[in-house]
């Protein structure tokens, strides 16, 4: 299906760009979360009309997430967790955990953009973890997983 970004996706394009992408993934993500549309012809004009209100509203995101980005860059999160004797955690801690953290210290970042290059942390320490608060802005954090205390 061919369709028209209405702002930037990573590893597809940038606003503005006509790339062609599978029905499914054009149906179910891009064009219900409003990031896509079909590229009809009356779709590429109405596009051309509202480019400059697109691009200033994409630049305001961007914006954002840097300062949302510099305040992270650093930063140290700590998570408690049930852990056994020898460091190990009953469960693990996962995305969903460390955006709760981060909730917790006035921060609300959805836990989609928390990303785990590990996967969930399964032991008791520090670990790297990035959040993207933008395509265009990654940013390292550092989880300490503590044991929780009886």
């Amino acid at each position: 299906m061919q369709i028209i970004l209405l702002e930037k996706v990573a590893n597809l394009g940038n606003l503005g760009d006509i790339v062609k992408v599978k029905d499914g993934y054009a149906r179910n993500f891009l064009i219900p979360t409003k990031r896509a549309r079909r590229a009809t012809e009356v779709a590429i004009k109405e596009f051309e009309a509202r480019r400059a209100e697109l691009e200033k509203v994409a630049a305001e995101k961007l914006t954002a997430a840097q300062a949302v980005g510099e305040k992270l860059a650093g930063l140290t999160v700590t998570v408690a967790q049930k852990a056994g004797v020898d460091g190990r955690l009953f469960g693990s801690v996962t995305n969903h955990d460390v955006a709760e953290a981060l909730g917790k210290i006035g921060f609300e970042i959805p836990k989609a953009q928390v990303r785990m290059p590990h996967g969930p942390l399964k032991a008791v320490g520090e670990f790297p973890v990035s959040v993207a608060a933008h395509t265009d802005v990654v940013v390292d954090i550092t989880v300490k997983v503590v044991p929780e205390a009886e």
